[in-house]
Order: structure tokens, then C-alpha cells, then sequence
């Protein structure tokens, strides 16, 4: 298992590139399966979760190779609907082969997927689409299996907003006959992203960004060339991390358009944010003030980020309040804060916080991928060397993030074992 050290104490200052979205990324891989064909898509970023979604379609017969961030993929050789059990389970976005193999083949039978344990995430919504689309399902000792004699387009309205829900309808009904309408859909830009992709292979696809999408199923869909958007879930965390160390650094290769709710939270806080063409400038020069945040769904505060910016108000005088409105169990780190100094109480999906004038370096254990980004940064603020271990929840997301802070000044290594 592979360990971080980090010393604490060094602000950031420089440049960051930021890498390919992974939330785009992983159902981007996924929905190349629909056309049959050789797709390369640009900007793939190198990361844990990238790797299994790509044996996975390896499993499934995919001739994919991956190099400096491009993908080449075959799909033409796919002739099964089954999504190996062992690998799929280590994948929260697997579900989207769902969408894939009902697209293409009428039929997919796939583990319930795995990932980070942040809470209850259940697929009702994607099931209900399927059958709506004509599919009839059965879990059966935690295999879900989908059947449809033919898909035919129809209305479909969300219970909840949900984005995986969103784009696996999106993936399933591209080539069903006739129209379909997704009513309360998810607005995030990786939908958008997808829908973009769905669109340069063929499809017809409009709404995206909106909370309703129309699908007008075509027959066929071909191979393209496209490039994923920019991670801002990693560009959040670069600019929570150099507010938390006092900073000045520019963030490459964004859209500020995406980060708009983040950026109004930090200079709330009194930190500045300068917005480029496609970067942005974060520094930190007067103390910062404590605010308070809810997470919601896009365009509000992702969720993917209310721990970063919980371990940067840990250390920010005053009392903040964050309010956690996705996933329940998103407060499991904290323990591992408090050991380190924090003072958080969480109630129920609240956390109140009051901010300490030190942090101090400790031993901690990364529950799930954005938690184990919350104690890097921590690590960052605090006196003496915080040791992070399970790092391969933060690789699921972070793409060379050791080599991304050493290039920020920060004092960081990676221990492998």
C-alpha cells in the first residue's frame, strides 16, 4: 500500500495543469461500446478508476490502447453483454456499461457496482428508465440483469435529480426507435460532455445542461475523435488547497464557467479569484473568514468537494457550517481531521466547525477518494508531517497528485510498499 508524507507549513506558488474530468471520462470510455467502431478520445486522464474501466472493456473484448492521456479504443469486437464480475465491482461508474450494453445489444447482466462508501447510492432511477425503455429487469444475488426485445423511445421523468441515472438513459435510448424525453434530468457539465460525445459518433441528442433532454433514437452510430473537458472537481481542490496555504497560483487548463460556485465561496472567504479565458488565479492575501456552504447539485457547491473545503475551515477563525444535502454517510472522515486538531461536530448531514489556530501532524487513513483529498490538504496547513495512508482512494481521482504539489512548492512524497 503507498503512503503520503506531507510537511506542512509551505505555501503554494506556480503554475497547475489540470487533467481530463474523470466523471466525463469513465461514461465518455463507457458509451464508445454503442458505435462498433474505433473512437479516440483526448484528454483522458491517468487515474486509478481509467485503468479498470479499461480492463473491464478489455474483459469485454475492446481493443484499447491508452498513452500520454489519449485513448484508442475498438469496439467493434465486443460480442458480450456480461461486464466481468470481479473488476466491476471495484467501479462505482461501471453501471454505465449498463446504459452501453442495453444500447447496443439489448441486454446487459452486471454486478451492483462499487466505489467510494459515502452513503446509500441506489439505481432505482437507472432501473426505472431501462424498463421504461422497454427492458425487463431482475437482480439476482446482486447481479443485475436487463432484457428488452426491442427499445422504443419514450417519457421518462427522474424521482431525484441524478446524473448517473441521466447519462445512462442518455446511453441506453441513442439508438432506440423514436423519441426520448428525460424530464428532471441533471444538469452537471460531464452530462453535457457525454451528450457531446453521443452527438460526434451521431447521435441526436439535445438539451443537455437543461432539465430536459430530448433523444431522437437513430439506427446507427460511428466512430470519432474527441477530447474530455477539464476536471473541475481537481481544479476545486488545487484552488481549496492554495487558499488553505496562504497561496498565489494559477490554475491552466479550466473552464471558469464550471467553478463559478466555488469561486463565489472562496471570495466569500475574502480570498481572490481572477477568471481567464482558461485558467484561473487564486492568491490569499488578508486572513480569510469563516462561511457557510450546503452542497447541491450542479450549478450549487459539488458535493466532491465539501471535504477539501471542510479541512480548510478547520483552520479559518470563527464557526462555518456545512450542510451535506447528496450522499448521508459523507462525513466519515472527520475522525481522522479531529485527530489531527479539528474541531467538528457533525449533527445528522451537518458539520460545525470552529476553526483552530493549529493543526497538528498525524497518522490518517483516506476513507474514500475526496476524504483523502481533505487530508492532503490538511497535511498542507498543519505543524510537522501528516501521514496519509490508503492512497489509493485519492488515485482513483487525482491524476500524479504528488508531482502536481511538489510543482507548487509543496513538501510531499509518495512511500510505496
Amino acid at each position: 500500500m503507498d503512503r503520503l508524507l506531507i510537511e506542512g507549513g509551505n505555501k503554494l506558488n506556480g503554475k497547475v495543469n489540470i487533467s481530463g474530468f474523470k466523471n466525463a471520462a469513465l461514461p465518455i470510455i463507457s458509451a464508445s461500446l454503442l458505435a462498433a467502431d474505433k473512437c479516440t478520445i483526448e484528454n483522458i486522464p491517468s487515474i486509478r478508476d481509467v485503468y479498470i474501466l479499461m480492463d473491464i472493456m478489455k474483459g469485454m473484448g475492446a481493443e484499447v490502447k491508452y498513452n500520454n492521456g489519449t485513448m484508442d479504443i475498438d469496439t467493434s469486437k465486443i460480442n458480450t453483454h456480461k461486464a466481468p464480475y470481479e473488476l466491476a465491482k471495484k467501479l462505482r461508474a461501471s453501471y454505465y456499461l449498463m446504459g452501453g450494453t442495453i444500447g447496443r445489444f439489448k441486454t446487459c447482466e452486471i454486478t451492483y457496482p462499487g466505489g467510494c462508501d459515502i452513503g446509500t447510492r441506489p439505481i432505482d432511477q437507472h432501473i426505472k428508465g431501462f424498463e421504461a425503455l422497454g427492458c425487463s429487469v431482475e437482480i439476482q444475488h446482486g447481479v443485475i440483469k436487463c432484457v428488452a426485445s426491442e427499445l422504443l423511445g419514450t417519457n421518462i421523468y427522474l424521482d431525484v435529480v441524478s446524473v448517473g441515472a441521466t447519462i445512462n438513459i442518455m446511453l441506453a435510448s441513442v439508438l432506440a426507435k423514436g423519441r426520448t424525453v428525460i424530464e428532471n434530468a441533471a444538469k452537471e457539465p460531464h452530462i453535457v460532455d457525454t451528450a457531446n460525445f453521443l452527438n460526434a459518433m451521431g447521435a441526436d441528442v439535445r438539451g443537455a445542461g437543461t432539465d430536459v433532454i430530448k433523444i431522437n433514437g437513430v439506427e446507427k452510430l460511428h466512430g470519432c475523435t474527441y477530447s474530455v473537458i477539464p476536471d473541475q472537481i481537481e481544479a476545486g481542490t488545487y484552488m481549496i488547497a492554495t487558499a488553505a496555504t496562504g497561496g498565489d497560483v494559477i490554475i491552466n487548463n479550466v473552464i471558469p464557467k464550471h467553478l463559478e460556485s466555488i469561486t463565489a465561496k472562496l471570495k466569500e472567504m475574502g480570498v481572490e479569484v481572477v477568471e481567464y479565458d482558461d485558467s484561473i488565479k487564486v492568491a490569499v492575501k488578508s486572513p480569510l473568514k469563516n462561511i457557510n456552504i450546503k452542497t447541491l447539485p450542479y450549478p450549487g457547491f459539488p458535493t466532491d468537494l465539501q471535504q477539501p473545503i471542510t479541512a480548510l475551515l478547520s483552520m479559518v477563525s470563527g464557526t462555518s457550517i456545512v450542510t451535506e444535502s447528496i450522499f448521508e454517510g459523507r462525513f466519515k472522515y472527520v475522525d481522522e481531521l479531529k485527530r489531527m486538531g479539528a474541531k467538528i461536530k457533525v449533527e445528522g448531514r451537518t458539520s460545525i466547525i470552529d476553526g483552530v489556530n493549529r493543526l497538528s501532524g498525524a497518522k490518517v487513513s483516506a476513507t474514500d477518494l475526496r476524504a483523502g483529498a481533505s487530508f492532503v490538504i490538511a497535511g498542507l496547513m498543519a505543524d510537522g508531517v501528516t501521514e496519509v495512508e490508503d492512497v489509493y482512494h485519492i488515485d482513483r481521482g487525482y491524476e500524479r497528485i504528488e508531482q502536481k504539489f511538489i510543482g507548487l512548492g509543496a513538501k510531499i512524497k509518495r512511500i510505496s510498499e
